[in-house]
Parts: structure tokens; C-alpha cells; sequence
């Protein structure tokens, strides 16, 4: 069916159902448009969603994703990444392959469009001019035929008067000729101009409006045709990212099937396992009995097993556990006695000693009064050197060898900064291999450079790789050191779970007083006055390399003291010495002799001399 033969009188609806369809083209341009721009926010959301939830650089969240379920977590993300991607490219083809390419042709459309009613406007102007035309010459046809008439009937009239003259007769007669021919050409005027526009308005109703009509409908069917082709599009666009949007949620889901809990299970041990085995049972003490208090075989400090030798004090010896572990908290107060500091010889009066003997407190406390002190008390520490080292870690200064961690975690810390440190010595190497390579080059082609330019960056790379060098070997000797105590550790936790040797429990001795270090943290030294038994420990003493304290004034030894405990110093009556912490209210004071000679003399001992403004000056509360 044609639009120009069924449609021939329908000019108007024409023009106002194609532009129509162009509205409708136009509408639905823009409703993928707002596609576009809904896609492109929703893969912008996507993006910042899974940023907001990568972990941090150089933070806890990014160790935290060692874990299966964590990583399968980071996984899901970067294939969000990829997913919100895939939205982009939607939004990207429908921009370039629809949207587009549709306002391209609808402005095509409008041109071809007004062309076409523009002819048609014409082809109806032209037919309307030769309507014009006829009606014109009709009229006047009709006027000349009347006046014609008019002019015969008074010729007529004039030629039956018999009182008209001749003359008058013959003029009558001329004028209605001359009307009679005005009227002949008018009617030949008249058949022609008709013929005309009969031709005219043949044409233009079987020619010009059907050729019109018929592009116009041709038109109207590319533009259906268009809008199809877009829907399909629309539809491909989509299917294109279909596979890829798969491949996302299979790795998701490959990415959740990955998880471990059995491997997470393993690496939270390897976080957390300290290396220390669990302590053993408390015995019963029977205080029934009238007898001093022993220490039980299996209480919670050091001891020696049946059958094992004995270690005799030689000199000063010690048994430390793991300083920073607060189980040893337990473990202190169960087993220490508490022992005060030696009251000053009798052959001095109180008077004479300005900072007097505190009265020593030799009373056993009930073993459940130890353990409400555990509960309730700061935490205290054992160790006398321990406290420089604890007063660090309070200033928040972690120590280089990462001492203050349990053995297994320290070994993993070690082991960890040997690798960093052997990669940048692998750095540094390959940077000096670079600069010989280039001095060589240098010196196979002068002109392209000096070689001893090279030189001072040479030197500088080598010192460097020196100093890491030591560096590594330093962190291998410590991480040697803690490899070669793991392996004995379970049988050392073993010993550790009992007491001295209850057959000699008036020899056995707990180290000097409790001190309270500023962390918290604890060590726990068990020495004796005089011949005792002591369990030599694992750990050497690492905090004799430690940056020494200022002297916070100067003392006056009153009495000469031998001191033959842990942590304690030897003084002679009279001797001057430095004072670099004062009393806490233990009794005790610690003094320093030289730079390799300090420890700690009873309070009563010695006169201080305290300079309050003095740099580094400690002030306990």
C-alpha cells in the first residue's frame, strides 16, 4: 500500500505523524542517554565502594588480609572493580552506538523531512495558482458572453426603432460585434486555461503528490527500521558484558570456595604462639605442719627435676623467664618472699642513718592473699636491669632485637628484617653492577662521559652494601640465637613448671625486691644471699648494650655492703658514688661506680645527695 495513492488528501496528518515519529526517535535517544549516564553512576558507586573497603597501606587492615576468608574478601573487590568496568563499557558502546549515531540521523531525518514537505508545499502552491488561473478566465468569459448579449439586444432594438438613424443602427450594430468577438476570445481563453489546469491537477494528484507521499513513507520506514536497530543494539551492548559480568561472579565464587578455615586456624597459631609451654599444677602446702614453708616441686616458678644437676652459685647467676609475658605475673608473687633490703650492723644507732632501715617483714603470706595481690596490684618486675629496657618501651621505643616479644613471634620479626635487609642488598648490588657497567662504558668511549664522575657514587653503594651487610649479620646472629633456643624450648617450659628442690628450702632464696616496671612488663630472677640452687635460663641478659642513665646525684656509703645478689653492688664504707635511682619505698637504691659498674645497695647504707635539677632525673609515683 502507498501513501500516495491511499493518502493523496492527507498532506497535513502526514506532516504531523513524521514529525511525530521524529519526537518519538528523539524520546527515546534520551531515554538511553539517561541509560548511559545511570550506568556511569552506578559503576562510579561500585568503584568507591569496593576503595572504601581496600585495606590501608602500611596499616593492621593489610596484615589482617593474610587470612583465606580476608583475601577471598579483596578478591570479591577487584572484581567489583572489574564488574563497575563492565558498566562503564555499557555506557560507553551505547553512548557511541546508539546515542550518537541516533542524533546524527535524526538531524539527517529533519533535513529530508522538510525537503520533501517543502516540494509538496510547492506542487499545492502551483495547483492553487492555475485554480486561480480558470477562475479568473471563467469569470471573465462569463462577463464578456453577458455583455455580449446585452449589447445584441440593444442593437436589435435600435435597428426596429424606425425614429433611430441609420447611423445610429450601424454603431449599435458594430458594438455588438465587437462584444460578440470579446466573448469568442474569452470562451477560447477560457477552454484553454481549463485544459490547463485539468493537466495541471492531473499531475499533481497522480504524479507529483504520489512521488511525494511515497519517499515521505519511505522515510518514515528507514526511521522505524532505525529505531529497531538501536533496540537490538541496546540489547547487544548488554549481552557483550554478559560473559565478562560471569567470569567476575565465577572468580567471586571461585574466591569464596578458596577459603581455609583450617589454614586461617593455622596462621592465627603462627600470629599469636608465643612458644612458652602452659604452667604446671600448684601443689598443696600443708601449713598444719609446724615447719617452715616450702616451695613445691611443681609450683609455678623455675625448678630442677629429680636426677638433673644442681647449678651452685659460682658468683652472680640467675633464672629469667621471658621478661614481657604477664603470666609471670603469677608466677612472681606466688614464689617471691618479698625480702627486704639488710638492716645496717648493729653497731650503728638509727640516728646516725639519715635514710633509715626499713623494718624487714619476714612473715610467709597465705597463698591466697599472694593471689589477691595478683589481682589487684601493678604489674611488677624481678629484674633489676630490666628496668631500663622497660622504661624504653614506655617511651615507646621498641627495642632493636624485638626482645620485647615472645620468642616465636621475635623469630618471626628477625627473620622477617633479615629478608628486608638481604632485599636491599640485593638493590644496592644490582645499583653497583649499574654504575660499573656504565664506568666501563665510560672508559671503552671517553666522550660519552667521565669514569671517575662515577667513582663517588661507586664508594657511596659499596659503604652502603657494607653497612647493611652488618646490619644482616647482626639480625642473623640474634635470629641464629633464637633458632638454636626453639627446638629445647618444650623441655625447658617442662623444667619450668616446678619449684626448686624442696630439700634444701632454707638455702632457697628469691632474687631482690619487686620492682615495679614502668611497662608492665616482667622478668623473674631467683638468686640467694648465700650458697643457694638456681636453674640456669635460655635468655642471656640483652640490655647491657642499653644507653646508661644519668646520675641524678651522689651518695655517701655509711657501712660497706657486699653484695652478692643479682642486680646488687659492693660498697665500701666511705665511697662515693653516683646515684641514678632513687629509693621507691623497697628499701634499695641504685648507684653506679663506673660505666660498666652499677647495681643496687640498701637505702640504709648510704647518705644521698640529690640534685633535683638534674638532667634525666626519675621521679617515681
Amino acid at each position: 500500500m502507498s501513501w500516495g495513492t491511499e493518502l493523496w488528501d492527507q498532506f497535513d496528518n502526514l506532516e504531523k505523524h513524521t514529525q511525530w515519529g521524529i519526537d518519538i526517535l528523539e524520546k527515546y535517544i534520551k531515554f538511553v542517554k539517561e541509560r548511559t549516564e545511570i550506568e556511569l553512576s552506578y559503576a562510579k558507586q561500585l568503584r568507591n565502594l569496593a576503595k572504601k573497603y581496600q585495606p590501608k597501606k602500611n596499616s593492621k587492615e593489610e596484615e589482617e588480609y593474610r587470612y583465606t576468608a580476608c583475601k577471598a574478601f579483596l578478591s570479591t573487590l577487584n572484581e567489583m572493580n572489574d564488574y563497575a568496568g563492565q558498566h562503564e563499557v555499557i555506557s560507553e558502546n551505547m553512548t557511541s552506538n546508539i546515542t550518537v549515531e541516533l542524533a546524527r540521523y535524526v538531524q539527517e531525518l529533519k533535513q529530508e523531512r522538510k525537503s520533501y514537505f517543502h516540494d509538496g508545499r510547492k506542487a499545492q502552491q502551483h495547483i492553487e495558482i492555475c485554480w486561480k488561473q480558470l477562475e479568473s478566465s471563467k469569470r471573465r468569459f462569463e462577463r464578456d458572453c453577458k455583455e455580449a448579449d446585452r449589447a445584441q439586444q440593444y442593437f436589435e432594438k435600435m435597428d426596429a426603432d424606425i425614429n433611430v438613424t441609420k447611423a445610429d443602427v450601424e454603431k449599435a450594430r458594430q458594438q455588438a460585434q465587437m462584444r460578440h468577438q470579446m466573448a469568442e476570445d474569452s470562451k477560447a481563453d477560457y477552454s484553454s486555461t481549463l485544459q490547463k489546469f485539468n493537466h495541471e491537477q492531473h499531475e499533481y494528484y497522480h504524479t507529483h503528490i504520489p512521488n511525494i507521499f511515497q519517499k515521505i513513507q519511505e522515510m518514515e520506514e528507514r526511521r522505524i527500521v532505525r529505531i529497531g536497530e538501536s533496540m537490538k543494539t541496546y540489547a547487544e551492548v548488554d549481552r557483550q558484558v554478559i560473559p565478562i559480568i560471569g567470569k567476575c561472579l565465577d572468580e567471586i565464587v571461585k574466591a569464596a570456595e578458596s577459603i581455609d578455615q583450617k589454614n586461617d586456624s593455622q596462621l592465627v597459631i603462627e600470629a599469636y604462639k608465643s612458644g612458652f609451654e602452659p604452667p604446671g599444677d600448684i601443689e598443696f602446702e600443708d601449713y598444719t605442719q609446724p615447719m617452715k614453708r616450702t616451695v613445691s616441686d611443681n609450683s609455678l616458678s623455675n625448678s630442677r627435676g629429680e636426677g638433673k644437676p644442681e647449678l651452685k652459685f659460682g658468683g652472680k647467676s640467675k633464672g629469667k623467664l621471658w621478661p614481657f609475658i604477664k603470666k609471670n605475673k603469677l608466677m612472681s608473687l606466688l614464689t617471691s618472699p618479698h625480702q627486704p633490703p639488710p638492716p645496717p650492723p648493729a653497731s650503728a644507732s638509727p640516728s646516725a642513718v639519715p635514710n633509715g632501715p626499713q623494718s624487714p617483714k619476714q612473715q610467709k603470706e597465705p597463698l591466697s592473699h599472694r593471689f589477691n595481690e595478683f589481682m589487684t596490684s601493678k604489674p611488677k618486675i624481678h629484674c633489676f636491669r630490666s628496668l631500663k629496657r622497660g622504661l624504653s618501651l614506655k617511651l615507646g621505643a621498641t627495642p632493636e632485637d624485638f626482645s620485647n616479644l615472645p620468642p616465636e613471634q621475635r623469630r618471626k620479626k628477625l627473620q622477617q628484617k633479615v629478608d628486608e635487609l638481604n632485599k636491599e642488598i640485593q638493590k644496592e648490588m644490582d645499583q653497583r653492577d649499574a654504575i660499573t657497567k656504565m664506568k666501563d662504558v665510560y672508559l671503552k668511549n671517553p666522550q660519552m662521559g667521565d669514569p671517575a664522575s662515577l667513582d663517588h657514587k661507586l664508594t657511596e653503594v659499596s659503604q652502603n652494601i657494607e653497612k647493611l651487610r652488618l646490619e644482616a649479620q647482626k639480625f642473623e646472629a640474634w635470629l641464629a640465637e633464637v633458632e638454636g633456643r626453639l627446638p629445647a624450648r618444650s623441655e625447658q617450659a617442662r623444667r619450668q613448671s616446678g619449684m626448686f628442690d624442696a630439700q634444701n628450702p632454707a638455702t632457697v632464696n628469691s632474687c631482690a625486691q619487686d620492682r615495679e616496671s614502668p611497662d608492665g612488663s616482667y622478668t623473674e630472677e631467683q638468686s640467694q644471699e648465700g650458697e643457694g640452687k638456681v636453674l640456669a635460663t635460655d635468655f642471656d641478659d640483652e640490655f647491657d648494650e642499653e644507653e646508661p642513665l644519668p646520675a641524678i646525684g651522689t651518695c655517701k656509703a655509711l657501712y660497706t655492703f657486699e653484695g652478692q645478689n643479682e642486680g646488687t653492688i659492693s660498697v665500701v664504707e666511705g665511697e662515693t658514688l653516683y646515684v641514678i635511682e632513687e629509693d621507691k619505698g623497697d628499701g634499695w637504691t641504685r648507684i653506679r661506680r663506673n660505666e660498666d659498674e652499677e647495681g643496687y645497695v640498701p637505702t640504709s647504707y648510704v647518705e644521698v645527695y640529690l640534685d633535683k635539677n638534674a638532667k634525666g632525673a626519675k621521679t617515681y609515683i
